[in-house]
């Protein structure tokens, strides 16, 4: 179904999505996911055969835990999850940690040294929790983990030592769509 102007598509049928720290209106009729990730996938693993694909899939997932590892070993984070089921993990601010600065100010930090790691506020009942995620990609090496790691410690410590709370009031998000 096409609509000629979105003011012609009723408004029941768009809904608002948190994504990338910013809200997103998406509109679809069903909620089936194309198949080109799969087949990219399945190109992949053609050209690369198994032992190469395994490999691939390997070092994203060590670059995950380590990651994983040493941000869970920082005093101002509590890691979610470890990165070993997948090459995801995510994590929230530890309790007491600071009152002077949330995720959001950490995301828009981290935004002004080229890193993409936006804040998302958690669904109904846990609106009040806020995390970061990383999905570590083919192609994110331990060297670019070694140059995040390094600058996430910089903003933290940065973030840490300052004396008066970080603006909350209007904290825009970082992410446009």
């Amino acid at each position: 179904m096409v609509w000629r102007d979105s003011q012609y598509l009723p408004d029941d049928l768009v809904f608002t999505v948190s994504y990338l720290g910013g809200n997103m209106p998406t509109f679809a009729l069903n909620f089936s996911r194309p198949g080109a990730q799969v087949l990219l996938q399945y190109y992949m693993f053609l050209r690369l055969g198994f032992e190469g694909f395994r490999r691939v899939q390997q070092t994203s997932s060590d670059v995950a835990t380590g990651l994983a590892a040493q941000i869970g070993v920082m005093p101002a984070f509590q890691l979610w999850n470890d990165g070993s089921d997948i090459p995801v993990f995510a994590w929230s601010l530890r309790p007491g940690h600071t009152e002077n600065w949330d995720l959001h100010h950490l995301g828009d930090r981290l935004r002004m040294k080229g890193w993409l790691v936006p804040a998302y506020p958690m669904p109904a009942d846990l609106t009040d929790l806020t995390v970061q995620r990383i999905v570590v990609r083919n192609g994110f090496s331990q060297d670019l983990a070694d140059a995040f790691l390094a600058d996430l410690r910089d903003e933290v410590d940065y973030l840490d030592s300052l004396d008066s709370p970080m603006p909350r009031v209007g904290h825009a998000p970082a992410f446009h769509h």
